[in-house]
C-alpha cells in the first residue's frame, strides 16, 4: 500500500474540504505539508498535497470529476474544487 498524490491546494480549507469528501465516499485521503502551508504565511510556496492509496487514484479522480464546477468556471480551467495547481 502506496500513497500517490491526487492534486494540491494553495488553500489548506479547501484541501480538507476535498480530503472529507473523499473520505465521505469510503476513500481514506491524507494531506500532506499543512505545517509548511502555514509557514510564513506562504501558501503559494507550499502547497498542501491530497494524498490516496494508489489502488483508490482512479475511484479518487472519478469521484471528484462527478462534482459540479464552481460557478464561473464555464472555461474549464478550474476542477471542481478550485483552481488546479501546475508545477
Amino acid at each position: 500500500m502506496s500513497l500517490v498524490e491526487l492534486d494540491r491546494y494553495a488553500d489548506s480549507a479547501l484541501a480538507h474540504i476535498v480530503r472529507g469528501r473523499l473520505e465521505a465516499a469510503g476513500i481514506p485521503a491524507f494531506c500532506f505539508d499543512t505545517g509548511m502551508n502555514l509557514a510564513e504565511g506562504a501558501p503559494l510556496l507550499f502547497r498542501i498535497r491530497l494524498m490516496v492509496l494508489a489502488e483508490d487514484l482512479d475511484e479518487a479522480r472519478a469521484l471528484l470529476a462527478e462534482d459540479v464546477p464552481m460557478d464561473g468556471d464555464e472555461d474549464g480551467e478550474s476542477g471542481p474544487w478550485g483552481p488546479r495547481v501546475e508545477d
